[in-house]
């Protein structure tokens, strides 16, 4: 999950005569694989794998809605994939082509299919929650050793973002995380899909938008690793990557990360197949591919996010299975929430609020 930017291109090396070989052609959020797995699964199959990489749900979605993306396997975030499969962009999946289905986990399953009704179009790639990344050094040097970092307020009192904004805060470029995250700040129903409920948040973010130092759904992981930024409202997995990256620099910081305790976002990214997928055989290998144990763990163990397949489990890394930042314990699942997605009007309500607050007028 990650929102506006340009597309980015990693297509592997390959040798001669690849040109000629079987492709499969996968989209999916930069920085979310192993890209060790790429080659395994190139290894593995002879397939020629061409990865490209997006920042941004809403880009994808254009070109799902286009038409003739050339893609087979894409990855959509749960209420973006709703939408996108009401509008005929993908095909269901073969699930005779696919053993390894075997190993998702129920739990996940029962989520996702508020988003996909019988799992029919989709598997779950990652899925994890929207919260409060930190430096913790910086924001107990802004705000005191009793700063709320698990709570909406550190990013959403303006009391609190004018001091932050020495250190560095960067929102999430995402309208539909933001816009939520700011009605459970008031205590509204995030999931909420009234015109008149939606506009309570746009006081809200309005009023901390001149402390952001930047609106971005990427670059708060390098910032936030390296000191550069003291906040990052992000998706948890990348924060956990930052912290990561600051503990192999051994540069000092420590960055912490909390799921609001006035609620958070839980999300799903699936993976999906275009109807038009110039190779849907080749994609359903890939999906197979994916949802073996061994795989899915490396997947997780790399980009630490948790995943939907119950059979990786025993293979995660510790610090990935044992980090309730990753597998919420069950307090926390209690505050987690999800979100439909907005109806074409709707959409466009929550489109100009967000350029409103973003632009300042």
């Amino acid at each position: 999950m990650k929102t506006n930017l340009l597309t980015l291109t990693a297509v592997l090396a390959l040798g001669a005569g690849a040109a000629l070989a079987e492709e499969v052609r996968v989209y999916n959020w930069s920085d979310y694989i192993d890209e060790d797995l790429l080659t395994k699964f190139q290894d593995e199959t002879g397939i020629t794998l061409i990865y490209d990489v997006f920042d941004s749900n809403e880009l994808l979605e254009t070109k799902m809605l286009a038409g003739g993306s050339g893609y087979d396997v894409v990855v959509p975030s749960g209420e973006f994939l709703q939408r996108q499969i009401a509008a005929g962009a993908f095909q269901k999946l073969d699930y005779s082509k696919l053993p390894n289905a075997v190993n998702m986990w129920d739990v996940i399953k029962e989520r996702t299919a508020q988003y996909d009704p019988g799992n029919e179009y989709s598997i779950n790639y990652m899925w994890g929650t929207t919260g409060i990344g930190v430096n913790v050094a910086k924001v107990k040097e802004a705000l005191g050793d009793d700063a709320p970092i698990d709570s909406l307020a550190l990013v959403f009192d303006p009391a609190n973002m004018e001091k932050l904004q020495k250190c560095g805060v960067h929102f999430l470029d995402a309208p539909s995380e933001m816009i939520p995250a700011a009605l459970a700040y008031l205590g509204e129903n995030p999931d909420s899909d009234d015109p008149d409920v939606i506009a309570k948040a746009g006081p809200v973010l309005t009023a901390v938008a001149p402390y952001v130092q930047k609106f971005h759904s990427s670059e708060y992981i390098n910032a936030l690793a390296n000191g550069d930024i003291c906040v990052a409202f992000g998706w948890s997995g990348d924060v956990l990557q930052a912290r990561d990256r600051a503990d192999e620099a051994d540069n000092g910081v420590e960055i912490a990360y909390n799921s609001p305790k006035e609620g958070a976002l839980m999300w799903f990214d699936q993976m999906a197949i275009p109807v038009d997928a110039p190779n849907p055989d080749g994609a359903h290998k890939f999906l197979n591919f994916i949802m073996d144990a061994h795989n899915a763990a490396a997947a997780s163990n790399y980009v630490y996010y948790a995943n939907g397949n119950k059979a990786s489990q025993e293979f995660l890394e510790e610090d990935v299975i044992g980090d309730p930042a990753i597998y919420p314990d069950e307090e926390t699942l209690k505050h987690l929430y999800t979100k439909r997605p907005y109806t074409p009007k709707v959409q466009r309500v929550v489109t100009r609020l967000w350029t409103k607050i973003k632009s300042g007028i």
